[in-house]
């Protein structure tokens, strides 16, 4: 007869080596960040001081570092970035025209072309449609 080998008790010496492994690895990539400042993301909203009061309309001191932090946080990405950071800024990311549009060059520009026919048929259409909408 066959014994099924079963799982024996928690290998605690094992359990204690992984966890101790898993913290190492944690503290590894672990940064600490002491500079706190306010999450530009986030809307804000401030509220106005009492019209009569003297302390509210004290002029105080601006944060510089608080500013730009909120002016490139309100900025597009194309302008915060040198290149996209997702997949999906790649689509718009070149908005200008990689040549330059020339009007009589007839290998890029198709214009609309009229003939007797055509504004026959314009002309045919139009009263279709207006029979139509008349019903």
């Amino acid at each position: 007869m066959s014994v099924k080998q079963g799982k024996e008790g928690v290998n605690i010496v094992h359990q204690n080596a992984i966890l101790c492994e898993t913290i190492k690895k944690e503290q590894q990539y672990q940064k600490l960040y002491t500079n706190y400042s306010v999450n530009p993301f986030k809307k804000m909203y401030t509220l106005t001081g009492k019209p009569n009061s003297t302390h509210d309309s004290a002029d105080g001191e601006e944060d510089s570092n608080f500013l730009k932090i909120i002016e490139r946080a309100q900025q597009e990405p194309v302008k915060k970035y040198d290149q996209p950071q997702t997949e999906a800024q790649e689509v718009g990311w070149m908005t200008e025209p990689l040549s330059d549009t020339d009007r009589n060059n007839t290998i890029l520009h198709f214009p609309r072309k009229n003939s007797e026919i055509t504004k026959h048929c314009a002309a045919m259409w139009r009263v279709k449609e207006q029979t139509e909408n008349m019903q």
